[in-house]
């Protein structure tokens, strides 16, 4: 706001660049939200990449109701419905023709959070074998002992849209980033490539998964 006025002050505009100040705030995180599902919904390609939770698309309804049960700040039951609601109508893009791509890699992690509990993880554990042996989906996870670049920062995910453009979504605590510079997105796109490099081949992968059911 002090920058804006001297700007103001400076290029004498009469109050015209302090009356623009609404336009120049961050976007709210809700904002965020949906331009990123939007996004979603038309991609013909996703990129996932996950470090302490199973992604949405990928996410039994009890798994998601545990973990948006958590949601800070509290959310009230008709917002925590639509919330879970919404999560599972995301999932039919998974089924949706013509189909759309998807990679998923998941870091180990994930596996050891015990939401919901052990017959909820096991249940989440069965649907991962079963989705991934879906021809547009590919799933991997990534190990604890292999440290790829960045596999610690935190999750991402690039979409592909219909005109062959990429864009790239990455979320923190009370954080959550649309990005469509090429740099950046080409940035996180190396990123998960090295990530990708170091997980589980996907028969390594089915094998890992089938053992932490048996954990449960």
């Amino acid at each position: 706001m002090q920058l804006l006025q001297i700007a103001d002050e400076m290029c004498g505009a009469k109050g015209l660049l302090l009356s623009a100040q609404d336009y120049l705030q961050p976007e709210r995180p809700a904002s965020q939200y949906r331009q990123f599902f939007a996004a979603e919904a038309e991609a013909i390609s996703i990129f996932s990449y996950d470090t302490l939770f199973i992604p949405g698309l990928l996410q039994t309804e009890e798994y998601a109701r545990d973990l948006l049960s958590t949601a800070w700040p509290p959310i009230d039951d008709e917002t925590y419905e639509k919330r879970v609601a919404h999560r599972m109508r995301r999932q039919e893009k998974l089924r949706r023709n013509p189909p759309a791509l998807f990679h998923f890699v998941i870091y180990e992690a994930a596996f050891r959070t015990n939401i919901g509990g052990p017959r909820v993880m096991k249940e989440q554990l069965e649907q991962l074998l079963e989705v991934s042996q879906r021809r547009n989906v590919t799933l991997q996870v990534l190990p604890e002992i292999r440290r790829a670049p960045s596999s610690l920062s935190g999750p991402m995910v690039l979409l592909e849209t219909a005109k062959s453009k990429y864009v790239a979504y990455v979320e923190g605590q009370g954080t959550h980033v649309m990005y469509s510079d090429p740099q950046t997105v080409s940035d996180l796109s190396h990123c998960y490539g090295l990530i990708r490099t170091q997980a589980l081949s996907a028969e390594e992968t089915t094998a890992f998964i089938r053992k932490a059911a048996v954990w449960q």
